[in-house]
Parts: structure tokens; C-alpha cells; sequence
């Protein structure tokens, strides 16, 4: 437990008691009593007198509500390593600091791309629907014939902290790894993936192609369906970004026709308000946004933003700050 500290923090968002424990052990902290995401007239509401206030990725501070913050906040504290929902611009033109959690949940999120793979290219979705329904009447050779994961080519759309996770663990399974970035990687953050310098070039090498860039309005929709057509067929696609990075209008028809043989998602856009189709579709392999849903990464990203805090209003260094 570290010392007590008098700065007033309130917690918006909802989390876990071992996760709120990492800012009441450190600071004079209040949390969010509603149960719920607050709408933004109780976020402004409830904030009063705090001096920083963590939100997270369902929180939307737009520049009419970090207008209508109250004086007293001087830090805002996303609990996230997205950062879209807060107008970054408006926060810094009100002099406030932005911290978010990059890094801690990398490995998580890495783990579940990983996951997301093996459930599209084994068909665990209708492994699981044979199973649980009574109808499997036992082994034969033809029973739901999936892809290999070992030594297929990966394509990782994205290389940052959670795309180099990504590709670490793919080396265990021997894939070969190439990647489209903005900018071409060190040889040491590289270690051995192929590089492309564009998108095109990768999604022709790409027997599985890993979304993990930004969203940004550069990024949106930007796997639409002629880029879904220079992949091979049969290729599986993974989304551990934000669903707004592939076109649900091109992916869709791709699944149902078998151009695509699967996807693994964890992201949607417009979640949870999703596009029916993959709640119906066999070979889509889903998961509800859970990519850092651990609780050990939960505490971490607690932890750091703790840290963070202190060290803006002690006035030192903050390696978590956005803004």
C-alpha cells in the first residue's frame, strides 16, 4: 500500500473492487453509485470537487462536456488505451492533462487475438453448436475440416505494442509473420517480420490477417471489399481494434460466400448494436469487446493511472500522459 494522498479523484467508470482499490489506497477517491455508465449531465454532476476524473472507452467527453467540467478537475484519466472518446484538443485548450493505459494490456489483448484465430480457423462455433445440441453422432474424417494456425502467413495490420504482442505468440505457432505499418519498425521490434509498405502488398501474403491499428477517421472502413479481394481465399480475418476498421458491408457478404473462411472477432462497430448477421453466421467466431478482460489487467490499468496521477500533481514525469 503506498502513502494516502489528499488529491480528490472520482472514478466514473465501473470497475472490479481489486482494480477501485488502486486509487482508494492512494487517494481521497469517490466512485461512480449509479451502477451504470453515467450519462454526461451526472459525469459533470458527479465530478464536483474532484480534481481528477477517470473515465473509460464508454464515456464520451466531447468538447461541449469537458467545457461544462468543473473548475476543480485539472486531469482527466482514461481507463483504456483507445483515446477517441475524449476530444483531445478541447481538453488540452482547457489546460488539462489526459493520461491513458498503454502498454498493460497488450499481453491480454495479444493473448486474444491468438484466440480468435484458433476458434475461426478450427470452426469452435459449430464444434460447440454440434456438441451442445445432442446432434454429434461421433468422429469421422470429414467431420468440420478447419485451417491450420502453425505455419500459415500472418499479416498484422497494425504493429504497435499490441501488434508486436501478436506476433510473438505467432512465432510459437510458427507462422510467418509480415506487417504494414506507417513506418517501418527497428530490426530489434522487427525481430524477423516481413515489412510492407502498404497495405495492398500485405493482404496478398496474409492467410490471416490480425487488425490491431488505431481507429482514426484514416482507418475507418479502410478493409472494405476490394481490399478483402486481394486477400487469398479462404483467408481468416481477426479484429482486436475497433470494429469501425473493416466494412461490415463487404466482410458480411465475403463470410456468407465463403470467400472469407472465417473471422475472429472481439470488436464491432457500432457495438453492442451489431450488425445481425455475425450473431447467425457459422463461421464467425465471436467475443464481446473481452480483449483485455483480465483481472490482472484490470488492476494494471488501475495501477498505472494511480501512478500516473500522482506523479502529474507532484509535478514529475508522466510516461502514460496523452495530453
Amino acid at each position: 500500500m503506498t502513502a494516502f494522498s489528499s488529491t480528490r479523484v472520482f472514478v466514473a467508470c465501473l470497475l472490479p473492487d481489486e482494480a477501485k482499490a488502486q486509487f482508494s489506497e492512494r487517494f481521497d477517491a469517490r466512485f461512480n453509485a449509479h451502477g451504470r455508465t453515467l450519462t454526461a449531465d451526472e459525469l459533470v454532476a458527479d465530478s464536483a470537487g474532484a480534481e481528477a476524473l477517470v473515465v473509460t472507452a464508454t464515456d464520451r467527453l466531447d468538447a461541449a462536456t469537458i467545457a461544462r467540467l468543473p473548475a476543480s478537475v485539472r486531469l482527466l484519466a482514461t481507463y483504456s488505451v483507445g483515446h477517441e472518446h475524449i476530444d483531445t484538443p478541447a481538453a488540452r485548450e482547457r489546460g488539462l492533462t489526459v493520461l491513458y493505459t498503454p502498454d498493460v494490456l497488450s499481453d491480454a489483448c495479444a493473448d486474444t487475438a491468438l484466440l480468435l484465430m484458433l476458434g475461426a480457423a478450427r470452426r469452435v462455433v459449430e464444434s460447440q453448436a454440434l456438441v451442445r445440441s445432442g446432434a454429434w453422432t461421433g468422429w469421422t474424417a470429414l467431420q468440420l475440416l478447419g485451417r491450420d494456425v502453425h505455419g500459415a502467413r500472418l499479416g498484422i495490420l497494425g504493429m504497435g505494442r499490441i501488434g508486436r504482442a501478436v506476433a510473438k505468440r505467432a512465432r510459437g505457432f510458427d507462422m510467418v509473420v509480415h506487417y504494414h505499418n506507417r513506418s517501418r519498425l527497428s530490426p530489434e521490434h522487427e525481430a524477423g517480420a516481413l515489412y510492407h509498405p502498404t497495405l495492398d502488398t500485405l493482404l496478398v501474403e496474409s492467410d490471416f490477417l490480425c487488425v490491431a491499428c488505431p481507429s482514426s477517421p484514416e482507418t475507418r472502413h479502410l478493409i472494405d471489399a476490394a481490399r478483402i479481394a486481394r486477400l487469398p481465399p479462404g483467408a481468416i480475418i481477426v479484429n482486436i481494434a475497433r470494429g469501425e476498421v473493416i466494412d461490415d458491408q463487404a466482410l458480411i457478404p465475403a463470410l456468407e460466400s465463403g470467400r472469407i473462411f472465417a473471422a475472429g472477432l472481439d470488436v464491432f462497430e457500432g457495438e453492442p448494436n451489431i450488425a445481425p448477421a455475425y450473431r447467425t453466421l457459422p463461421n464467425v467466431f465471436s467475443l464481446p469487446h473481452i480483449g483485455s478482460s483480465t483481472l490482472e489487467t484490470r488492476v494494471a490499468m488501475a495501477r498505472l493511472l494511480a501512478h500516473g496521477i500522482t506523479a502529474a500533481f507532484a509535478g514529475e514525469p508522466v510516461p502514460n500522459r496523452l495530453a
